[in-house]
Formats: C-alpha cells, structure tokens, sequence
C-alpha cells in the first residue's frame, strides 16, 4: 500500500504568495464577453502547438489546422530545404481557401510539390511565393512578390510546431517555454512515433478540462474503479508529490509504484492478459538515460510528470511513452479536444495489442472526467454562486486562472494606452 504524502517542506501554495488563499472566481470559465477578450489577449499573442515534425515527414508534406478561437485555418508544410513554415490558408487573389478537400471547414493533409487555388487557378511555391497567374495579362500590373502568402511565424521546439499569430512576438519560443520546459530537450519525443488519436466536441469552456488534469483531488470520488481505495492509504488523501511553476506554465507529477504490482485483481482481465492498462505497457523500450527535467522534484518513487505549457496544451510523460492533451477553445462553453497516445512503435504483434489496450483503457478514463463538464458548465452558468475555496492540491487550478486574468488585463492596459485614455 502507498501512502501519498506531502514533502517535508509544507504547504505548495504558501510557495507562491501571489496566488493568494481566498475563494476564486470562475466568471472567466462562463462570460461572453470574457472570453472575447481571451480570444485576442491569449490566442493571437501566445505561442500554440499545432503539430509535431512527424505529421510533415517530407518535403512538400502539409497539413491544415482549423482555428474558430481566432477565425482563421492555417497551412504548415515541410519546404524544400527541410524548414518548417505556416501561412494563413487563404488564395491571395479573391480569398478562396487554398488547401481543402470536400468540406472547405474540415482539417485535411497530404503531400504537394505546389499550392494550386481550386478557384482560379493561382499557384504558390512551398515558401509561400506566388509563382503563376492565370491569365496574368488581364492583370493590372500585379507584382507576383507583393503576393505570396501571408506567413504566420512559426517555429519547432524538440520537434513540436508551434505558431504565433502576432504581428511580432513578444518572446521567442524558446524564450516563451522557459527553463522548466527547455529542460525536456534531451527527451527523445521523436522516438515515440506510433500515435492513437482522438478528438472529442464538449460541451463546456476550455478551462474547465484543463482544470480537470491540474489536480488529483478528484481522483478518489471520480475515478475509484481505476484508483480503489485497497491500493492506497483510505484514510490520507490522494496527493501529488511535486507541484511546480514556472512563468505561465505549470508542472505536476505524482509518485507511487505502478498499479500493477499494488492490487492486480482490481484490472481488468484484458490488462492482466496484455500487460499493459491505463499507466501504459507494462515494458517499454529502453530509450536511454532520461531527461533530467523530467522528474524536477527528484521523486523517488516517480510516476507521471505531466508539462502544462499556456495556453492550451500538456504532455504526460510516463518515462516510454507520453500523452499529449490540447484544448481549443470553439465559443465561450464549446471546446475541442484533441488527444493522442505515443509510443515507441511496437516490434511485434504482442507490444502492438499492448499499445491499443492503453489507448482504450485511458478513453475510459479520460471519458469519466469529460462526463463532468456539461453539469460544471450548466450549473456556473446560473451565475448564483461565484468565488469557490480550493485546496492546497488545486495550486496549478489557482494560478491557471489568475494567468489567464493576467494576459487579459495586460491587454486591456495595453489598447487603452494605445488609445490614448
């Protein structure tokens, strides 16, 4: 049996004086107006995932991603001397949509060797440059080079591609990620390649999931088929043994021996036969020595460390293999969810159906906690109550939000300087 204490040193939210102890609003989870702000304050200032290098394998490799937070669909490819770049997906002749199948709203990918407008015509090289114009001669001395397409700034951190959508950036990427998440650059991400995807529409704003996964309180009362009470201490509470914060972002980590060798006969037959359940395979390839960031509290006992990087995404690392979870926000109580499973690809049928059962047994898992957010969302609607106690465990909860309100008020402040008032 594991007991889940805290570290010697106390209190996590004591740590972080600026958090505050009081009761916290959840206004921003439920406003219209509210989130209006974020959309411009957040989301065309931070720097997103949209990807990883994997998805464009090859020169001329594309895929499109459909963002309604900022009303736009954007268009990353592989160029031909092996960069990655992004552009907004939009002909620059009459603003049809460059790349898309039969739905012009749905995401698609493929391979290309040029861009070519379904409407006119017009085509684009890799780099984005206009390279040909239909009948240019009708033209009024249209200038090819004052037309190419409009480039988002993009860049690639440990082979994640990120965007930014601001005229200029304020920081770099590596800048914006910071120390705690830089120090998982010897990961080797790119050696978990064999992926199970899946996207799921809630019913809910795109804060309240994400809060979900910043603490484990939940965990005993939500989750008690996966965590029963024999294989931990029913009498202490279900704790984390690392919190960490580092500028927007947020890491947390939990220790404890793997459920395997605590109660196997609270699995499930299908994870007995397979060797592998909701904390993964029970072996996994030896990918080497570990990243040093990957367990900053130095547990001895680690389990997960999961990487919350702002706004709207977070990597679970389990040592072999890692979840990755990003939200994106669809209306002021709609999200996206988008979610896969990576592993190091599987050598042999046994390690393949080990990968799958993981992958289904976590849905189950992820599915109970999305079972929560259509009554979260329906009930802070009312607006009844409003200014809600969190726990020392719900620290990442606390200062997620006040983030949140921090990027929107440094917005304001701004557009009100920039007007004058």
């Amino acid at each position: 049996m594991v007991k889940y204490a805290k570290p010697s040193e106390g209190s996590w939210t004591e740590h972080y004086p600026e958090l505050g102890t009081g009761p916290i609003s959840l206004r921003d989870s439920y406003s219209p107006e509210f989130y209006e702000l974020e959309r411009e304050a957040i989301f065309r200032r931070a720097w997103l995932n949209l990807g990883r290098v994997e998805d464009v394998p090859r020169t001329g490799s594309y895929f499109t991603k459909e963002l309604e937070v900022v009303k736009t669909s954007i268009l990353v490819v592989r160029t031909k001397d092996g960069t990655v770049k992004a552009f907004h997906n939009i002909c620059r002749h009459r603003g049809n949509k460059l790349m898309w199948n039969d739905f012009p709203n749905d995401e698609t990918h493929g391979t290309c060797r040029q861009f070519t407008c379904k409407y006119h015509g017009w085509r684009y090289d890799l780099d984005g440059a206009l390279t040909f114009i239909q009948q240019e001669g009708e033209f009024f001395d249209v200038d090819k080079d004052s037309y190419g397409l409009a480039e988002i700034h993009c860049d690639v951190w440990n082979g994640f591609i990120f965007v930014n959508l601001a005229d200029e950036p304020q920081q770099s990427l590596r800048e914006f990620l910071g120390p705690m998440i830089t120090a998982l650059d010897d990961y080797p991400f790119g050696k978990l390649t064999e992926r199970y995807d899946f996207v799921g529409n809630n019913n809910s704003n795109w804060k309240i999931f994400e809060d979900a996964f910043q603490e484990y309180y939940h965990v005993p009362a939500l989750h008690s088929q996966q965590v029963p009470s024999a294989v931990r201490d029913p009498e202490a509470a279900f704790e984390c043994a690392h919190f960490q914060i580092d500028g927007p972002h947020r890491l947390v980590s939990t220790a404890g021996a793997r459920r395997w060798t605590l109660a196997p006969e609270f699995m499930y037959p299908i994870e007995r036969a397979t060797r592998s359940g909701l904390v993964g395979p029970w072996e996994t390839p030896d990918l080497g020595e570990l990243s040093a960031g990957l367990n900053p509290g130095r547990i001895e006992n680690w389990g997960i460390s999961n990487f919350q990087i702002f706004p709207n995404i977070e990597i679970l690392v389990y040592g072999g293999w890692y979840l990755l979870y990003r939200y994106w926000p669809t209306s002021h109580n709609t999200h996206r969810f988008e979610g896969y499973l990576a592993y190091h690809p599987a050598r042999n049928v046994r390690e393949r159906v080990a990968h799958e059962v993981s992958s289904v047994v976590f849905k189950e898992f992820a599915l109970q906690d999305a079972g929560m957010l259509g009554g979260t969302q329906s009930a802070l609607e009312t607006g009844v109550v409003d200014g809600f106690p969190l726990n020392d465990q719900e620290v990442l909860v606390r200062h997620f939000h006040k983030v949140v309100a921090d990027w929107v008020n440094n917005y304001q402040a701004q557009q009100r300087v920039t007007a004058g008032v």
